[in-house]
């Protein structure tokens, strides 16, 4: 244990392995043959997928039944959603509306916003963004400049937002906006609005990476109109929300498991006779991985305890991070290797490798609250 950080054992549930096989042979009947796999999150998204997960009750697992809930445990959701990431599901559509928004409502949400949305996440037919970041802020969060000023009605909002996975084809956006004048508390006078990503004020632009996708955005407001409904939470309450939301998008299985297709494909090209360097590596990858799910799982705890795992969380999207980019640079390195789907797989990865920093904090800001916490700043 170190000063302010802990990491206590967690035992998934007597169920795990009947649900995790209820899982896998879901997997096998809805995914076409011709299917190629990938653990990143966020490469692939089915609309048509999340619908049927919705009506498997895998969608707003632990959320009260009275909103669409499953009404069960953080680590039976643990359990789904590794097998989900391991086998390569196309789960970006509903995934940030399952992990970070619908959990945001259920905390600060009004009644009305929860009986409204919370329904339709948990069917698989309705999908967030998350609207944070802004150009020209780097990693400093709290010095955005999106406003939402009073208006009849609700509140005006113009500004940018910047890297909003999958805005092009999501509902809407849960967005951190400057509803006050910045003070000398540079965390003050922040709120958080729900935007509809179909306003004809909103302009979206895709952001190519490396491998040519676009599921990165540029999302603009121009005069728009904010019904004030659509606050969430207090106004001025909206870095503390932010704070507690992150707890969600930083401590699971997806925080290492991105690059997880690459080590499955390394394994099964060298076979049962793999050189010492390849049992080495093979060793090495895979005790880093139980050691980086051991943490996760412990968050997981955490949070079915109902305790708030920020520097927790912030330790497992660090070091898993670091893990999920080390995975092709080392694999590419033990070869050479042959099959075409092998080489497929390790190339995707590492075109996509790059984005995986940027998601829920870059790791300058992650070792700065890790760092805080230590008390070393």
């Amino acid at each position: 244990m170190f000063q302010g950080i802990a990491f206590e054992p967690a035992e998934l549930p007597d169920d795990a392995p009947a649900l995790r096989e209820e899982v896998r042979d879901f997997l096998n009947e809805a995914l076409d043959p011709t299917f190629r796999p990938n653990s990143d999150f966020n490469a692939g998204e089915s609309a048509e997928f999340s619908s049927q997960l919705g009506q498997r009750g895998w969608i707003g697992m632990t959320w009260p039944a009275e909103y669409g809930g499953g009404e069960r445990s953080f680590l039976e959701r643990y359990v789904v959603t590794e097998e989900l990431l391991a086998g390569g599901a196309p789960v970006g559509a509903h995934w940030i509306a399952d992990r970070q928004s619908g959990p945001l409502l259920l905390r600060f949400g009004t009644e009305e916003q929860r009986q409204f949305f919370l329904p339709r996440i948990t069917k698989g037919e309705c999908f967030f963004s998350i609207g944070m970041s802004e150009p020209d802020t780097g990693s400093d969060l709290a010095s955005i400049k999106s406003t939402a000023k009073p208006v009849d009605g609700g509140w005006l909002l113009n500004g940018s937002k910047i890297w909003s996975s999958g805005a092009h084809m999501n509902h809407y956006m849960v967005a951190l906006v400057r509803t006050e004048a910045p003070s000398e508390n540079r965390h003050a006078g922040m709120s958080q609005v729900i935007i509809d990503l179909h306003d004809p004020n909103v302009t979206i632009k895709g952001i190519a990476n490396l491998a040519g996708d676009r599921d990165f955005n540029q999302v603009f407001f121009d005069d728009v109109v904010i019904p004030h409904d659509r606050l969430v939470g207090e106004p001025g309450n909206g870095w503390q929300q932010v704070i507690s939301e992150l707890s969600y998008e930083r401590s699971g299985p997806e925080r290492f498991l991105s690059a997880f297709r690459v080590l499955v494909e390394f394994v099964r090209e060298v076979g049962a006779d793999p050189n010492d360097a390849q049992a080495a590596l093979i060793g090495k990858l895979i005790s880093h991985l139980v050691t980086l799910r051991r943490m996760s799982i412990s968050v997981a705890g955490m949070l079915e305890q109902g305790q708030n795992p920020n520097v927790e969380a912030a330790l497992v999207k660090e070091l898993g991070n670091n893990f999920e980019k080390q995975v092709p640079e080392l694999v590419r390195l033990a070869g050479p290797f042959l099959s075409e789907r092998f080489s497929q797989t390790l190339n995707d990865c590492i075109l996509h490798a790059p984005s995986f920093t940027l998601r829920g904090g870059t790791r300058e800001i992650l070792r700065g609250v890790i760092a805080r916490e230590l008390g070393l700043r």
